[in-house]
Order: structure tokens, then sequence, then C-alpha cells
């Protein structure tokens, strides 16, 4: 596996502006990384300067919150493919599976799945707010609703991904799905031990600074 193809480099903050989309956009180029990680609005941009490359474009539904209507998720969805993502990340309805609506939970990750036919989903579980038996009941439901990865975190809420989290992950969903680390991967060690722990893939917008073994010091 090579360590440059699990990363997803990534830019969501509010202030990111075109100049900076677009290094970002040439960075994926340069590394080779397995998707550049924007909002919705970016897309377009991302798609013109990725044409030709074999570089990935994931988009955020109901981010960074993950309490927006599943019909608002399924648009956004639907509306971030149309514009030429490839990749979905989708924030669960975190209230919901801390109230213990489990169906609220499944239909939620299945209206968004259904929306993105093809193309990959991957449920953001934000972890630091979740018990453990959380993260594995969101797992559990991840697979019955046939996503594709589950995800530790959004990188802006409390903490991001932990190393217990990801093997605990791995653990629950075994081959049926996949795990993305996401949000804390600052070194090349931490990403081979998430990696090592049953990750696949990683967000951070310090994918540079970690292929070239340097630690990344701020940001997602």
């Amino acid at each position: 596996m090579k360590l440059n193809k699990c990363i997803d480099h990534t830019l969501l903050k509010s202030d990111a502006t075109e100049s900076e989309i677009i290094k970002l956009c040439h960075e994926a180029i340069e590394y080779d990384f397995a998707t550049v990680y924007v909002n919705e609005y970016w897309t377009p941009l991302a798609q013109k300067i990725l044409i030709g490359s074999n570089i990935g474009i994931t988009n955020v539904i109901g981010f960074p919150l993950g309490a927006s209507s599943s019909e608002v998720k399924a648009f956004e969805t639907k509306n971030a493919i149309k514009n030429g993502a490839t990749e979905i990340d989708m924030v669960v309805n975190i209230g919901a599976l801390i109230d213990g609506d489990y169906e609220t939970v499944l239909n939620d990750m299945k209206a968004v799945k259904n929306a993105a036919g093809k193309q990959i989903v991957k449920c953001i579980m934000e972890n630091c707010l979740l018990t453990k038996d959380q993260i594995i009941k969101a797992c559990e439901l991840a697979v019955e609703a046939k996503l594709d990865f589950v995800k530790t975190s959004t990188g802006f809420s409390t903490s991001g991904a932990t190393f217990e989290d990801v093997k605990l992950m791995k653990e629950t969903v075994g081959n049926n799905a996949q795990v993305k680390a996401a949000g804390g991967v600052r070194t090349y060690q931490d990403a081979i031990q998430m990696i090592e722990n049953g990750a696949t893939r990683l967000g951070t917008s310090g994918g540079v600074a970690i292929i070239k073994g340097e630690e990344h010091q701020k940001g997602y």
C-alpha cells in the first residue's frame, strides 16, 4: 500500500481562497494523493485542474454538524456528484445516534448512499463525542447501509482520530467496510500507525509534510 494513495489532501476551512485550492490541487498531482478533499463550492475548480489525472475529488455532506435533514443531505450529494465529486463524506446524525434513534441514523445513511449511486460514500462519526458502544453501533449501521467507509472525525470538534478508535472500528466492520482516520494525523509515524491499526484512508491537510517525513504543525 502506497502511503500517498491513502491520503485525502484536505482544505475545508471557511476562509479558503481560490489560490489555496489551486495550490492544494497541484500538490495532489505532484504527490499523487488519493483525492483532494474540499467543500462542494470548489469542486468545479478542482475538476478543471485535475482533469487528466487520477486524483479524485471528495466533498463533505451535512458538514460539520451532521444535523441537516436526510433530504438536504441527499440533495447535497446529488449536486456534488453533478459538479464532479467522485467520493462523498457525510456526517452522521450525531444527536440521533446518541439518543439511540438508530432508525433515523440508518435512514440518513441510506438516503446519501442512494443519492450517491456508484460513488464511494464514507460516514463521519465524530468519535470524540461518542462512547465506545456508540462507535460500534454507528459502524454496524454503516455496514447495514452498505457504506464504503467509516470515518473517525470531522477534524472540527474537540479531537480527531485515535489509534484505539481506528482499531475498534476496523474490528467492528471487518471486511464489510474500510476505515478512514481523520484529524490529528500529523507525522509519518502517525500515518503508519493508523494504517497498521486498520485505516486505509487518511484525511489530513498535512499530506505533503507527512510524505516528506516532517511534522504537520497546524490545521486538520
